[in-house]
């Protein structure tokens, strides 16, 4: 089994397969693909996870969603970046700012990208992010800025990544990426293909919606006294 040496949620760029490997010894590759549609790959679901994200927001009242990902060489944030404008779509909706915001993966990132987010559209009611670390950035800033979290601006990351999520002020919802599933079908793929043949494609593994205090469906802090 060949995993990535990343943590999963920043590094999902297809790979070239392995070199020198006997035909006879099945190979998987987990967490990043592999460019060859013959391989085995267990994935995790991007697309879905980007849908449980999205989806989540407007059930809680959002309706002014930006979404603030990594950089645009990353398989992850362009990936991310087209799921979650899709799903908005699906919602009628569109990005809060227009654009989507690409950027290294970082808290320092997230804090500059939630500046532009407010600058441009100053009624922003939620910020997804494509990872955990940016959004723990953008909460702060948020913060900073006078803005309530989940009152005013609800925030949702992604990974669950628990340094990042519970260390967040407050406890940051997000998407688990469920990467010790995806660990333990990969393991069990060469067994099964010593068994029944090979299984070529890329197989996806579902995420779920891990739900804190940062974006619970709420009343507006006004509306609490």
């Amino acid at each position: 089994m060949h995993g990535a040496a990343e943590r999963p949620g920043r590094r999902t760029d297809p790979r070239p397969p392995l070199s020198g490997i006997d035909p006879a010894i099945p190979v998987v590759y987990a967490l990043s693909p592999s460019t060859d549609p013959a391989d085995t790959s267990v994935v995790t679901d991007d697309r879905g996870c980007a849908g449980l994200a999205v989806e989540h927001l407007p059930a809680a009242g959002r309706t002014r969603i930006a979404h603030v990902t990594g950089p645009e060489h990353r398989q992850a944030a362009r990936d991310r970046a087209a799921h979650a404008v899709r799903h908005l779509a699906g919602a009628c909706l569109r990005p809060a700012t227009g654009r989507v915001h690409l950027g290294e993966w970082s808290e320092a990132r997230g804090r500059r990208a939630a500046d532009a987010v407010l600058r441009t559209a100053p009624d922003t009611d939620a910020v997804f992010c494509g990872n955990d670390q940016t959004a723990r950035g953008v909460a702060d800033a948020l913060r900073e800025r006078g803005k309530d979290v989940p009152g005013d601006v609800a925030v949702v990351g992604y990974d669950n990544w628990d340094t990042m999520a519970l260390a967040c002020r407050p406890p940051l919802t997000t998407v688990d990426m469920n990467p010790a599933e995806t660990g333990r079908i990969a393991a069990l793929r060469p067994l099964q293909a010593i068994d029944a043949g090979p299984a070529p494609g890329v197989h996806t593994v579902p995420c779920r919606p891990v739900v804190r205090e940062s974006s619970r469906a709420g009343i507006r802090p006004c509306l609490l006294a």
